[in-house]
């Protein structure tokens, strides 16, 4: 059993005001895993005088001291590889050999990348008749999700570190136990005392707290629209900046010279991946309609090959959804696209067979979808996947853009002229093209209702500063 009943303020684990604590479980086996406090107004109150203490001093600390730090927390981060493989793993049942090549290396490269970044930023800016100097933006808020618990978390705590701010970070109690071994990695690198500090609890009161707390000047949240709006308006009462990383209904468009069993694969892969629960997943295919019924026994052929089950099997590529709450809401989108009239191409309602205990969902992939439907619009952060026809590019980005959501797009094809003209009008804050390497130095983030501002490289740690003007000098 994992229990943590204390919360990490001022460089010590200490003692919550309150006594209320909440049950993880293994989504995989339904099994309680351990416990995890739930924080209140007064331990929150506590982590910000911590932070705010700390920032006279961290705020002024030289850049190349900053590096050091950064490249000291990845160092100590490869020394945990292992236990955090296992704690993601276990707490939201992700396979094994996706925490480790995904999960454990994007937070490891977050840390890394802005030690690289920070090497070349430049704070300080001379101008015929002023200087503008980038200070830290002060004592930063982080309400972080449960899919990616150590990517989100590790690219707003690197930022905040590069940019000499200091940090409150409210992980999700679905996956609180992936932020413990980082506050663990941060003692042993040496982050002073309050630069970090750590109050696990539930969004209504320790989220709320941080997104309306005057002793706060930032909040970074990644989480779902409505949340987001309620993080704004609560930010809104002491105009504090705000920076949001929110959902998406991306699009991948699929051109008539792809390979249609690697497009196939492509697609399948983004419902597959962290069993759909990624904010940046093409849950839209978009194929021309000349191709249709090539694609979709080409999907159908595919799927075998993306097997679900066992998390901690080496053969597993889709685990569990987080939790109860999720595979119900998963549920109601797969029974709302039949009733809608789209056609079922595979899966559908219920768990996989062999697969009785565990939030399962059986990979669905519906046919015939027109965007307009609920399916189509809206996130459904599960593995099912949405197949809409085209005649044109033009209608083609037409459909692409028809959302309110901007965070992702993808194109597949050998057309370079097609592509590029793909790539420019398809409104989202990030574009992949035949499935291009992630690169950790561009800009994330999204156009739209996905979000406002960006993370990751520099563009991330300029979130964590505001500009001086001085005038004379």
């Amino acid at each position: 059993m994992r229990n943590l009943v204390t919360h990490y303020i001022n460089g010590k684990w200490t003692t919550p005001a309150g006594k209320e604590t909440t049950e993880v479980i293994n989504p995989a086996t339904e099994e309680i895993i351990g416990r995890v406090s739930l924080g209140t107004r007064e331990d929150l109150d506590q982590a910000v005088v911590a932070a705010r203490d700390a920032y006279t001093f961290f705020s002024k600390t030289a850049k190349e001291d900053r590096v050091r730090l950064l490249e000291k927390i990845a160092e100590e981060y490869s020394k945990r590889k292992d236990d955090l493989i296992e704690v993601i793993t276990e707490e939201l049942g992700a396979p094994i050999t996706l925490t480790e090549q995904v999960h454990y290396e994007m937070g490891y490269n977050h840390f890394k990348m802005a030690a690289e970044e920070l090497k070349h930023f430049n704070f300080v800016e001379k101008r015929e008749k002023s200087t503008v100097v980038k200070e830290p933006i002060g004592v930063s808020g982080l309400i972080t999700p449960w899919n990616f618990p150590t990517n989100q978390t590790s690219t707003k705590i690197a930022s905040a570190i590069a940019a000499g701010s200091t940090v409150v970070l409210k992980p999700s109690e679905l996956t609180p136990y992936s932020a413990v071994i980082l506050t663990e990695i941060f003692e042993a690198a040496g982050v002073p005392e309050g630069v970090f500090n750590l109050v696990n609890g539930t969004g209504e009161v320790v989220g709320d707290g941080i997104s309306s707390h005057p002793g706060i000047d930032f909040v970074s949240f990644t989480g779902s629209a409505a949340v987001g709006q309620k993080v704004m308006e609560n930010g809104a009462k002491t105009i504090k900046n705000v920076a949001l990383e929110l959902g998406g209904k991306s699009p991948l468009v699929v051109l008539a010279d792809a390979d249609i069993n690697e497009a196939a694969k492509t697609a399948v892969n983004h419902i597959i991946k962290n069993s759909g629960q990624v904010c940046s997943a093409a849950t839209r295919v978009l194929i021309p309609y000349s191709i249709k019924e090539e694609f979709e026994q080409a999907v159908i052929d595919v799927l075998p090959e993306f097997p679900i089950g066992n998390p901690l099997e080496k053969d597993t590529t889709a685990g569990p959804l987080v939790a109860q709450k999720q595979w119900d809401r998963v549920q109601r989108y797969i029974a709302n696209g039949i009733e809608e009239g789209a056609t079922l191409l595979a899966g559908g309602p219920g768990k996989p067979e062999g697969l009785s205990t565990g939030f399962y969902v059986r990979p669905t992939v519906f046919t015939d979808v027109r965007n307009n439907m609920t399916i189509a619009q809206e996130e459904i952060f599960g593995p099912v996947m949405s197949i809409i026809t085209y005649e044109t590019i033009d209608q083609a980005i037409s459909i692409a853009n028809d959302t309110i959501y901007g965070l992702s797009g993808y194109v597949v094809g050998e057309d370079p002229t097609i592509l590029a003209e793909l790539a420019s009008g398809i409104r989202a804050g990030q574009v992949t093209v035949n499935n291009g390497e992630k690169d950790f130095s561009a800009p994330f983030g999204g156009f739209k209702q996905s979000g406002i501002g960006r993370e990751w490289g520099s563009f991330g740690i300029e979130e964590y500063l505001q500009p001086k003007a001085i005038m004379g000098l």
